[in-house]
């Protein structure tokens, strides 16, 4: 089992910045990938961006050049930094990792609010 933590969301002007954080505990030798999602209201949740163990990268089309995934292996955390933030970008973000056989485990997510 692995267990994670979000934190670092916010109300924000658009424009802004915020810094999201996923803390995972458990079994966390058995994570292959780490990423983040979101679900704005009435909508499907989306992927955000992932990266690999190796560090490997990708994003969603919409957060290209303003959002940058990393990961701290040290602290078994991963960091989502959201910049030039859009009204469009309001959802409850959801840290996930990917585990072996595929299994998917998910944070309890954090609200995100931009304002216009």
């Amino acid at each position: 089992q692995v267990q994670l933590v979000e934190s670092g969301g916010g109300l924000v002007q658009a424009g802004g910045s915020l810094r999201l954080s996923c803390a995972a505990s458990g079994s966390i030798f058995s994570i292959n990938v780490r990423g983040w999602y979101r679900q704005a209201p009435g909508k499907q949740r989306e992927l955000v961006a992932t990266i690999s163990r190796g560090g490997s990268t990708n994003y969603a089309d919409s957060v290209k050049g303003r959002f940058t995934i990393s990961r701290d292996n040290t602290k078994n955390t991963v960091y989502l930094q959201m910049n030039s933030l859009k009204p469009e970008d309001t959802a409850v973000y959801y840290c996930n990792a990917l585990g072996l056989g595929g299994i998917n485990y998910w944070g309890q997510g954090t609200q995100v609010t931009v304002s216009s």
